[in-house]
């Protein structure tokens, strides 16, 4: 993608985003739902979040027993083929200048991300983390600076219920398929994640114009005294 293209998606919020998506009927509209930026301790040193937009790269995890966790939690979907026999540790894998999308296997208790994975990432040059699942060491988390999302926390490791399966093959995060090579944006202003396909981009950087400019002039109408009704029927029907 060429760095206008990229200037161009930096100029909108996540919302226009999804508002495009779901113009375009894409299933469920990129969003990545009940992912949220880590609740950091007092203790971390803050930073102003900052939007970051990158490429997708994916790694799915699978389920596996353990002497604590004897009874892993059985998937709902057939887990595709492994990609990466005898491969090692998934941070190792890690592709620079992508934010990482992580499916851990719901209903676990383990983090699938901790400090010494997310310092290899960024090592290696991963500009932002996205969990489908849990994460851990919060304050080594934070001292990566790296964009850490996550849908929950743990203090648990990774090798008590789950293991590395494939890397760059699709993933289901609530109705969102991301394809390796996505255009993922995380957006700490509107506390959300959105997935562009790559097929859809250029779609995308068309409609996004007229959609923004329309919601424009439906805010300056409604603050003028107009309905929201009529205001819609004005600017967005048209």
């Amino acid at each position: 993608m060429s760095s206008s293209t990229w200037k161009d998606l930096h100029r909108y919020a996540a919302c226009d985003i999804a508002d495009a998506l779901l113009k375009l009927n894409v299933p469920g509209a990129g969003f990545l739902p009940d992912i949220s930026p880590l609740p950091y301790s007092a203790s971390t040193v803050h930073r102003e979040p900052k939007k970051v937009i990158a490429p997708a790269s994916t790694f799915l995890m699978a389920p596996k027993a353990s002497p604590s966790f004897p009874s892993p939690t059985p998937l709902s979907s057939k887990l595709p083929e492994s990609n990466i026999k005898d491969a090692g540790p998934y941070a190792d894998h890690t592709s620079r200048d992508t934010i990482a999308i992580i499916s851990q296997p719901p209903g676990q208790s383990c983090a699938v991300v901790g400090g010494i994975m997310a310092a290899r990432m960024k090592h290696l040059g991963a500009q932002g983390i996205v969990v489908d699942g849990r994460v851990r060491d919060l304050v080594a988390l934070a001292a990566t600076a790296l964009p850490v999302w996550s849908k929950g926390t743990s203090i648990i490791g990774a090798g008590a219920e789950t293991k590395f399966h494939a890397k760059d093959v699709p993933l289901e995060i609530g109705e969102t398929v991301v394809e390796p090579g996505d255009i993922v944006m995380i957006d700490p202003a509107e506390n959300g994640v959105v997935v562009i396909p790559k097929n859809r981009l250029d779609e995308v950087l068309e409609l996004l114009p007229k959609l923004v400019g329309a919601d424009e002039k439906v805010i300056r109408d409604v603050e003028q005294g107009v309905s929201v009704k009529e205001a819609f029927a004005r600017h967005r029907d048209a």
